[in-house]
């Protein structure tokens, strides 16, 4: 199952389609999306807003592109929008909220379990006077991707969206891995998006589609977030070729991910066995592995990156001591397990024993 010779833990992202999306891709019919007129892509829409609870969806090139389509269609330029701190469309997304859309962003702390405390939304809220930006909307990340894969339950997304409601806001959900959320948590994933007023979720991640994200929201919603992808060039013309494979990816590929998240769990509590090392087992919630370089290990996260590459295990350093690793479906139970066992031979000398001289646990 390894992809390219390499047991790749860098990113779900690497996925690639399975023979069902190839099949399905090279049978696809096809139309013209931008006068709404490939068949393929209107079935991906309209199973995509069933399953999430909503009246309308919109195909978007990437999770990047939905964000920011769902922030355009909230704001204009000169709103303001409540995000967290570590928050990917804040982050990770080139600053396209406020280099395209001139929209403000008030950041609060995310916390540990990826959340925003609704003390510190309420105080973002800036009151109606001349001086201050008026924010729009909320955007939630679910699961969060900094804060290790952890997830928001039902019961505090519809928390977040009560007070936004009350106060005149939208609430927005980066779903890019939502899926994740509502199988880590048993639940349809109806309980996670319903109550917001759009959402996003990636096909092109664990669900293994080669390409693509679908925007979530009311026909209104959607209908003002069809024009602002097309000013984003989002405009795609026979995209039911991409279309097909996420149709399969919904069907076939979402329970499947609870051994996404068993074997991240394998491979955390590896990890947290080899001395040096820490990784927080209690936060690993859904695929996401984060674990931690200690001071006293002489190299930092990039060097102990590429010694596992060398032995063909690849991740991601996220800090100067800090590697994230993800499991999905060409990542099987048998590699993680080799890649435990790969990290501890590269963190020490191949022979159970540390800088220190001391011999590891694992």
């Amino acid at each position: 199952m390894a992809l390219n010779g390499f047991i790749d833990l860098r990113s779900d992202t690497l996925t690639i389609p399975t023979p069902a999306m190839r099949e399905a891709m090279a049978t696809a019919e096809v139309g013209d999306d931008v006068f709404g007129e490939d068949r393929t892509v209107n079935a991906l829409q309209e199973l995509a807003a069933e399953k999430l609870g909503h009246e309308a969806a919109l195909l978007v090139s990437s999770g990047t592109m939905g964000n920011l389509t769902a922030l355009l269609a909230h704001c204009g330029r000169g709103d303001a929008a409540i995000v967290g701190d570590g928050s990917h469309v804040y982050t990770n997304e080139a600053g396209g909220l406020a280099a395209i859309g001139g929209i403000l962003p008030y950041v609060v702390p995310n916390q540990p379990d990826g959340s925003l405390r609704l003390e510190d939304i309420e105080a973002a809220i800036r009151p109606d006077n001349a001086h201050f930006a008026p924010a729009r909307v909320i955007a939630l990340e679910n699961t969060h991707n900094r804060m290790s894969g952890a997830y928001l339950t039902p019961e505090y997304t519809r928390q977040v969206a009560d007070l936004a409601h009350a106060r005149g806001l939208k609430l927005h959900i980066d779903g890019a891995r939502i899926f994740n959320a509502a199988v880590a948590q048993n639940v349809d994933v109806k309980a996670l998006a319903q109550c917001a007023d759009s959402v996003t979720f990636c096909l092109s991640k664990g669900l293994s589609g080669p390409v693509g994200s679908v925007l979530c929201g009311s026909k209104e919603f959607i209908r003002i977030a069809h024009k602002r992808r097309k000013a984003l060039g989002g405009g795609m013309r026979q995209a039911g070729v991409i279309a097909a494979a996420g149709i399969v990816a919904l069907e076939q590929m979402v329970e499947r991910l609870r051994d996404d998240h068993a074997n991240a769990r394998i491979l955390a509590e590896g990890i947290a066995c080899v001395e040096g090392l820490h990784v927080n087992l209690a936060g690993v919630k859904t695929n996401m592995v984060y674990f931690d370089l200690d001071p006293a290990l002489p190299f930092d996260a990039a060097d102990l990156c590429k010694r596992a590459a060398a032995e063909r295990v690849k991740m991601l350093p996220t800090g100067p001591r800090r590697i994230r690793a993800v499991t999905h479906c060409y990542v099987s139970r048998d590699e993680v397990v080799e890649a435990a066992q790969v990290i501890a031979h590269v963190t020490h000398d191949g022979r159970g024993r540390a800088a220190d001289g001391k011999v590891h646990a694992y």
